[in-house]
């Protein structure tokens, strides 16, 4: 009797912009055509795939080692900062296993909630500053935001007026939200330099041993849920939040000469985290025509313990307590090694195209 063997759907989902869909059709994805990676705000998503992480900076990026821009915002930052610090697989392990083990409960304030966050990053860094700043393969760039106005403040009040006025404003066009803060992006002085030029005010900023860890706490500091960061060394004085509140998913004009690859824990690119409620607002295209997004399948995500990524809110979720938490984050990051073994397979097998949909 002939056993059928029933074969599992992608794990990964697969779209391209039209030149690097060219690029590859016509070349197949080499290690040495990708020059960018971008690293998107999220949360515990981050962790989530955590195997196609170590699949891309271990064993792809080995086949042609060289300079490549980390372009990350919040928890993309961080993600960046453990590979830059450990390496590839110790690096992502790292950073899932502080992550997961955190405790935080409903009646936490600001700033008890900034200080575990603070001491997890000085877990995942401390000792590490040289490398991170003096990385010979990462150039390791560090997206936050300087606060304007009102939005400095971490009163409640002023605070809740902000993003009410944020809110309604970006309605109008996302421009607007220039009203309130203006990016910086911190980066080593060595290197090539990533520069931005859109409706934004950009601030740039020199990474060094003293500031490295202030900025990339400022990228994850998320207003209402941390207080915003000040007095950071060699920096105008002012208080700076998180990245991913005007590059929430990285829609950023790269300057790429061969492929943005993008590891990504969903399908589409939300431009700013304001967006999220506005599904007509889209990434634009001329910005990711280089990229290469590679993200979660659906059917992968419904087979996981929650049917989804793990999520910040799953910390306070009703019903589901630490321990159970736990075992479902961790069961999530081992079920992760698939994206990075079906990535793998495919730059193996070259059979990127019949997989590839617009981005």
């Amino acid at each position: 009797m002939t056993q059928i063997l029933q074969k599992r759907p992608p794990s990964l989902t697969i779209r391209a912009g039209h030149l690097a869909r060219q690029l590859i059709e016509k070349e197949g994805l080499q290690a040495s055509f990708v020059d960018t990676i971008p690293g998107a705000a999220g949360g515990p998503k981050g962790i989530g795939i955590q195997g196609l992480d170590q699949a891309i900076f271990g064993d792809f990026f080995a086949q042609a080692p060289q300079r490549r821009t980390l372009v990350g915002s919040s928890i993309g930052s961080w993600r960046f900062a453990s590979i830059a610090a450990w390496g590839a697989k110790a690096g992502t392990q790292r950073l899932s296993e502080l992550y997961t083990n955190l405790y935080f409960h409903k009646k936490m304030s600001r700033q008890e909630v900034g200080n575990i966050c603070r001491d997890m990053l000085i877990d995942l860094i401390e000792g590490k500053e040289q490398q991170l700043v003096e990385h010979p393969d990462y150039h390791l760039t560090v997206i936050s935001v300087k606060a304007q106005h009102i939005f400095q403040s971490d009163k409640s009040l002023p605070l809740l007026a902000s993003v009410a006025g944020i809110i309604g404003s970006n309605a109008l066009a996302r421009k607007h939200n220039r009203l309130f803060m203006q990016r910086v992006i911190s980066q080593p002085a060595t290197g090539p330099q990533f520069k931005v030029e859109d409706d934004f005010v950009t601030h740039y900023q020199t990474l060094n041993l003293s500031n490295v860890t202030p900025w990339l706490m400022a990228s994850a500091s998320i207003p209402g849920v941390m207080a915003a960061v000040r007095d950071i060394p060699d920096a105008p004085k002012g208080s700076y939040r998180d990245g991913g509140l005007i590059d929430y998913h990285i829609d950023l004009p790269f300057e790429s000469q061969g492929i943005v690859l993008y590891p990504h824990f969903t399908d589409s690119i939300t431009p700013g985290w304001f967006d999220k409620i506005l599904t007509k607002r889209k990434a634009n295209p001329e910005n990711h025509a280089r990229t290469l997004l590679l993200s979660p399948s659906a059917e992968y995500l419904q087979s996981l313990p929650l049917g989804r990524l793990p999520d910040r809110k799953d910390f306070t979720l009703k019903g589901l307590d630490q321990k159970q938490r736990i075992q479902m984050w961790n069961q999530c990051v081992a079920e992760s090694q698939r994206l990075g073994d079906e990535f793998l397979e495919m730059v193996e097998k070259q059979n990127f195209p019949q997989f590839i949909q617009d981005l």
